[in-house]
């Protein structure tokens, strides 16, 4: 018999990533379960994703601001060793724009 190779569909599982937590309150629980905090109020979360992100050809972050911070939530489902680099590009972008605003 022989053996059948599975391809996965990258982009699929990104996609329902960012379908998942693209409103307040899937958000600010998944912010609450991550950090160990019971916020409540979706009004002090802003959603800033960016929609043309850095070497991000797969739709799979989400951006956002509650309070004085900026987070940067991106799922990954195989080791990325320039993570580091691709988040300092994402937060150098975002906090352009910010600005010019």
């Amino acid at each position: 018999m022989k053996k059948q190779q599975l391809k996965m569909q990258r982009n699929y599982k990104d996609t329902v990533f960012r379908m998942l937590f693209n409103n307040k309150e899937a958000l600010l629980s998944l912010y609450n379960a991550i950090n160990g905090t019971h916020y409540e109020r979706t009004d002090d979360l802003e959603i800033i994703t960016l929609e043309n992100a850095v070497y991000m050809a797969m739709k799979n972050d989400i951006a956002f601001i509650l309070g004085l911070y900026m987070n940067l939530y991106e799922h990954q489902s195989t080791l990325n060793p320039n993570m580091p680099l691709r988040d300092l590009f994402y937060i150098a972008k975002q906090m352009e724009k910010l600005v010019v605003d």
